[in-house]
């Protein structure tokens, strides 16, 4: 933020307001307004937030590697999935995870983020203390007072703050694989049914079929979430009552006393019969919560304003009926959001009935293990069910595509990643965003892994692994949302940790014994991404520590302006700087080759907060530097924030608030009114002049002082900066008024 040393630049001096009507006092008026609308979102969580959880049935018992099992063995399989999908889907994520959003984003990096601010920690300085996660906005005003130990040993530890960062990138670039892996299972499994009726089809020949199907879904992701998973939602709908009602058919016929398995002793039995080979089966019995991580990571396409309305105007439906029972009904499910609701009533009993009606079958059929869930499937409706399943695992891909264009858009905001095309596909939400770049590469990569890993056993592998990493991940974070910010009691932290990652922990051990059988994908995949990563990362955080040597102060600034053979050309200039609290070493090497400034020259920082949102009034803060002309603008947005003004929209926004600034300023001397409208009509003058919107374009001078790492890492910098995307499109800048200036940065 441009502002002298000694004389930091307040929020309350100079804000500017950029929603569109100049307030956001109207959201209120279009959540009442749009009641009927909301009650849309728990039916729409259907199609995207859930897919991937819902049709995991088809892929669960194809991937354990069973040996001649009993029937004891099928109902202790049956009772650790019933366990796992109870405690970690309903008390974990249901219940827990849901609650621990940042203001609206969930998944691992926006855990992260709200460690970060909350402890004052990270690469960004958290300037903003507001939070509206459901737990943290009350409480954090008392943690800021009274921070805890740990808050303060990560505030003093470096390795600690590292490690952190390495657990959430970890855990974002797990996801990421989660997204590739997911859709590639999904659509093999759902159209592995075909080889049922027609065992003539090959192998090669599904496999094709499955890589069709997936260009397809990736195709459609342009029309952003709303359109698809109103589209896909009903065919959910369908999925999710049908196949409980065959799991209730088959437990009729094959074995009707298959709940007695809820008993968790079946479980220590299991083990005390199976060992190790037991304990190797949990690589598949994991597969059966897939899908959970997407319920948290996908919160941002379905904003926590609606999720309100939702729950009031379900109240109010309810309460219509005026009697007891609906009543008690009815304040029991205002306290759930959708989510909560289309899991906990629809996603759960439907795995549950459908899990249960599997093992019944496989009881009675032992040998049809390999292929658990169209075999269970009655001869009558095989085709329908077929015909639904396919179209199922097309969502289920859907959940996950969505939850890494969430990922990917934080963390291109925050800096972590090079800069792709963000397109933002719903004027009601911020967190529905679409990128062609990761779009294309997703489909590549998806498709790479059915046509090279056929084997559905070798993708679950791979799958298992990503599934349970992210989830243990999620739990430690979790664990660290609880001490810090929410400040739970230390005995419930202790009972969450300790249940959550012993049963997480055992799952991990028992996949990683996959990892010679496609487990190694996911690794890899992490590996390419982490790299990409902090290789971007190192290079913006060495470039930035060179602008900060050399910058330029306001004295500094002044002694430039003020050189004789600097001529102030007619016209209004922004000149773009990283750095807050000066000006970039840029302007200095572009005045002593150009020899002229703008008569209004306003230096710009893109500013990105670890916040979701920033409020529409604080998006655009502007101040006078002291000079003649020269102004400081800071552009701040969170990592949820669309950064997609229209360049015109900006220019007049900027020009706005210089004027209203103008007029309230109060210097050293009292303000002249003669003076105070020249000044405003210079600006106007500007402004009707010509706009050029000035931006650096520096590389790195690798020397031959520089070591082998700053080599490696900097010409891998440079190679993502050469064929990334630059800032200025976001802000819509048009190109007859852009203008970079090359610069070398010696490093």
């Amino acid at each position: 933020m441009l502002s002298p040393l000694d004389t930091p630049m307040t929020l309350s001096q100079v804000v500017v307001d950029s929603s569109p009507n100049g307030s956001i006092a109207n959201l209120h008026n279009n959540q009442g307004k749009s009641r009927r609308a909301t009650l849309l979102l728990a039916y729409k969580t259907l199609g995207v937030v859930f897919g991937g959880l819902v049709t995991s049935p088809l892929y669960v018992y194809p991937s354990m590697p069973l040996k001649s099992p009993t029937e004891a063995d099928y109902l202790g399989i049956y009772s650790i999935m019933f366990w796992t999908l109870t405690l970690i889907g309903v008390v974990k994520y249901a219940c827990i995870a849901l609650k621990a959003d940042d203001q609206g984003e969930g998944g691992t990096f926006a855990l992260y983020s709200l460690l970060c601010r909350n402890m004052n920690i990270g690469i960004l300085a958290p300037k903003y203390s507001n939070s509206n996660s459901s737990f943290s906005s009350s409480v954090f005003h008392d943690s800021m007072e009274k921070k805890s130990r740990l808050g303060k040993f990560f505030e003093k530890s470096i390795i600690a703050r590292r490690v952190l960062l390495f657990i959430a990138i970890l855990g974002m670039c797990m996801l990421i694989g989660d997204g590739i892996l997911t859709p590639a299972i999904s659509v093999l499994s759902a159209m592995e049914g075909v080889r049922g009726p027609f065992p003539s089809v090959s192998k090669s020949m599904v496999e094709a079929l499955s890589a069709v199907v997936l260009i397809a879904l990736f195709l459609l992701q342009k029309f952003g979430t709303s359109r698809v998973s109103f589209m896909f939602s009903p065919i959910m709908g369908a999925w999710t009552l049908c196949t409980p009602l065959v799991g209730i058919y088959s437990i009729i016929c094959y074995y009707p006393s298959i709940f007695k398995a809820i008993s968790p002793h079946y479980i220590v039995h299991f083990f005390l019969r199976n060992g190790k080979e037991g304990w190797l089966l949990l690589g598949g019995t994991v597969l059966c919560i897939t899908g959970s991580e997407a319920l948290f990571a996908d919160l941002g396409h379905f904003n926590r304003e609606s999720i309100q309305v939702y729950s009031e105007t379900l109240h109010v439906c309810l309460t219509n009926f005026h009697t007891p029972l609906f009543e008690i009904l009815s304040s029991f499910l205002i306290q759930f959001s959708p989510q909560q609701i289309a899991f906990l009533f629809t996603i759960y009993p439907s795995l549950v009935l459908t899990y249960a009606g599997q093992t019944a079958y496989i009881i009675k059929n032992p040998n049809d293990h390999n292929d658990g869930f169209y075999k269970f499937i009655p001869r009558q409706i095989y085709w329908p069910i077929f015909v639904v399943s396919t179209l199922a695992a097309i969502v289920a891909s859907q959940s996950l595509i969505s939850a890494t264009f969430s990922l990917i858009k934080q963390s291109v905001v925050l800096d972590y990643f090079p800069r792709v095309k963000v397109v933002h596909t719903s004027h009601s939400k911020e967190g529905e965003v679409y990128s062609p770049e990761v779009n294309y590469i997703l489909m590549i990569l998806c498709v790479a892994v059915i046509l090279i890993f056929g084997d559905g056993k070798d993708i679950g592998n791979a799958f298992g692994v990503v599934v349970i990493l992210v989830m243990l991940i999620t739990t430690i974070l979790l664990t660290l949302v609880m001490i810090i910010i929410w400040r739970t009691p230390p005995y419930l932290v202790a009972l969450y940790f300790i249940v959550f990652f012993v049963m997480e922990g055992v799952y991990v051990s028992a996949v990683f014994t996959k990892i010679p059988e496609g487990g190694w994908i996911p690794f890899a995949l992490s590996l390419i991404l982490a790299f990409i990563m902090f290789g971007w990362f190192y290079g913006r955080q060495r470039k930035l520590e060179y602008e900060l040597t050399y910058k330029i102060n306001l004295d500094r600034l002044g002694v430039l302006i003020s050189d004789p053979s600097v001529q102030r050309v007619p016209g209004m200039c922004f000149f773009y700087t990283n750095i807050q609290d000066g000006v970039t070493p840029i302007l200095g090497h572009y005045i002593k080759n150009v020899k002229s400034l703008h008569k209004v020259t306003i230096f710009t920082t893109l500013r990105y907060l670890l916040v979701p949102k920033v409020a529409p009034h604080e998006r655009i803060v502007v101040k006078k530097l002291g000079y003649k002309g020269v102004y400081g603008c800071v552009v701040q947005c969170g990592y949820a924030d669309p950064l997609n003004l229209e360049g015109g929209a900006f220019v007049n926004q900027v020009t706005n608030g210089l004027k209203e600034h103008i007029q309230h300023y109060q210097g050293s001397v009292p303000s002249n009114p003669l003076a105070i409208e020249e000044e405003i009509n210079d600006v106007e003058d500007a402004k009707n002049a010509g706009v050029v919107h000035v931006c650096g374009k520096t590389r790195f001078y690798i020397g031959k002082n520089c070591g082998w790492f700053d080599r490696t890492m900097l010409g891998f910098y440079e190679v993502l900066h050469s064929n990334c995307r630059p800032a200025l499109p976001a802000l819509g800048v048009p190109l007859t008024q852009r203008i970079e200036v090359g610069m070398l940065y010696e490093a």
